[in-house]
């Protein structure tokens, strides 16, 4: 049996969901394939930074991000209160992120830093776990008409340069475009033969929801030892260690009980007992990425690009960042309106985010090391870590908000996510991206602008409206990965129109 589709994503975790779910908005006609008969429910990232909340509020989706932290937040307090720990004030956060587990005290943080400044309503949503990402875009997808395709195996694929050949089982699927999210051990990745280099491994660490006795003796929070690194909490029964003595022999394995409870007794040196598994996982800090996110007609998304330690939470925003930036340009190439080298800035944005959450986590694992000098070291940076700058600096970093992309100068929001304006007539600048089109917002109800982009009506919404309050900002491009793409101040409108063509094409004459 053959069959054509426009895109392949190989892999229905969250990052092939939230591409397959921008080319679906954008009317692609995607089949994602996964070989999993069911979601996986192995316990993996807890959080989302800002970037990831303000991608999914921009679809709509700021609701359902906000009923699962709630019921996080449900689960956390009482967590604490059957632990004997006092609670947690109205509105606060429990925490805000931690460095090699150096956790971050909420009120060293200056909030009122001008990076934090119009983040929207989207940057109080943040503890949202991974399966409760997936669960979301997978109905977002089922809404959007996307096929998710499960018990599905990938087992080769040809690109002959005028499309994909994909050999799923019994079948073939002939496809413009492939994209692998399909994990650090991606298949796509290694069929396509691309490069992988980086460093390998030198801890290993397990992260499980376990049922224990003994446990009143284990520190909550994150703790260190002679033996390494635990973490107990915030969870019921959720415990990480981490062994610096090297990667596990057998990553595939499962992670049994007796395994985990000689690591949780050697790190903690609590006798404990475990009497079930829920969940768990090993992991290590085999730190690669590829050259290129692209090789011909094949793409690459998530961790099937870059892998890391998960010290931090950053593998599922990674992915999720990658997903977003690459949705709308592979949908413009398909739907042929694609400036040339449009699909070219996807490795060009992207890969630089990527080193430097691999570097970040790199050096969360040299603080976690046992030797007299790393401890040395984590000493002095947890001394940093506990001024008003290096907390704030480093939540910055932890939260995503100083991410930005180099476009090549111009107004200094160029490159940067897109500040969350508050309108006069009570809506929010993210509130206008549910649909596939960029968005320009003139401040000033100018006419002018509103000719100077007509020719790209079908690709960019123009929204005229007040702001709530008086700024220098008179108009504002946004892509649909909530990027900014121009800026102007005091009705400046130099540059429109070279940045409309660079990101969104050639005039049209309607």
């Amino acid at each position: 049996m053959n069959e054509t589709c426009e895109a392949v994503v190989v892999g229905a975790g969250p990052v092939g969901l939230m591409l397959a779910c921008e080319l679906g908005l954008a009317g692609v006609d995607v089949l994602v394939v996964e070989r999993r008969t069911e979601p996986d429910h192995t316990i993996k990232a807890g959080a989302i930074n800002v970037p990831t909340a303000q991608a999914l509020y921009r679809r709509g989706l700021l609701p359902q991000l906000r009923a699962e932290q709630d019921a996080a937040l449900s689960r956390f307090a009482e967590f604490r209160r059957n632990s004997g720990m006092a609670p947690i004030g109205t509105g606060r956060r429990p925490a805000v992120g931690h460095f090699a587990g150096i956790v971050l005290d909420v009120d060293a943080v200056d909030f009122d830093d001008p990076d934090f400044a119009d983040a929207g309503p989207a940057a109080g949503v943040f503890l949202v776990a991974q399966q409760s990402i997936e669960a979301i875009l997978a109905r977002r997808a089922a809404e959007l008409g996307v096929e998710v395709r499960r018990g599905t195996q990938m087992t080769g694929f040809r690109d002959d340069g005028a499309g994909v050949t994909v050999d799923c089982g019994d079948h073939t699927v002939r496809a413009g475009w492939l994209v692998g999210c399909d994990g650090g051990r991606s298949g796509v990745r290694k069929i396509a033969g691309f490069e992988f280099p980086g460093l390998g491994p030198e801890i290993t660490g397990r992260q499980a929801i376990v049922d224990m006795s003994g446990a009143e003796d284990l520190r909550m929070g994150w703790n260190t030892t002679a033996s390494g690194l635990y973490a107990y909490g915030p969870m019921p029964g959720r415990v990480l260690t981490v062994e610096p003595d090297g990667p596990p022999a057998d990553r595939e394995t499962p992670v049994t009980a007796a395994e985990l409870q000689r690591s949780i007794r050697t790190v903690s040196g609590v006798p404990v007992v475990v009497t079930a598994v829920h969940s768990a996982t090993r992991f290590t800090d085999n730190t690669r990425q590829v050259p290129d996110y692209r090789k011909g007609r094949v793409l690459l998304a998530g961790d099937a690009a870059h892998v890391h330690s998960p010290f931090g939470g950053q593998g599922l925003n990674l992915g999720i960042g990658d997903a977003v930036d690459l949705g709308w340009k592979l949908a413009a190439v398909v739907r042929g309106w694609a400036p040339e080298g449009l699909l070219a800035t996807y490795t060009a944005e992207r890969h630089p985010i990527g080193a430097w959450v691999l570097d970040w986590t790199r050096a969360q694992v040299a603080l976690m090391r046992t030797d007299a000098r790393s401890r040395a070291m984590r000493a002095v940076t947890a001394e940093l870590l506990a001024s008003r700058d290096g907390a704030t600096s480093v939540f910055k970093s932890i939260s995503g908000v100083r991410h930005r992309y180099d476009l090549g100068g111009g107004h200094p929001l160029v490159g940067s996510a897109t500040p969350d304006i508050e309108l006069a007539d009570g809506t929010r600048l993210g509130e206008y991206f549910t649909g596939p089109e960029a968005v320009l917002l003139d401040l000033t109800d100018s006419a002018d602008l509103r000719s100077r982009a007509a020719g790209w009506a079908a690709r960019v919404r123009v929204v005229t409206a007040k702001p709530a309050q008086s700024r220098e900002l008179s108009a504002l491009l946004v892509r649909p990965d909530g990027c900014v793409a121009w800026a102007a101040d005091r009705g400046d409108l130099d540059g429109l129109e070279e940045s409309l063509a660079r990101w969104f094409g050639a005039r049209t004459h309607a």
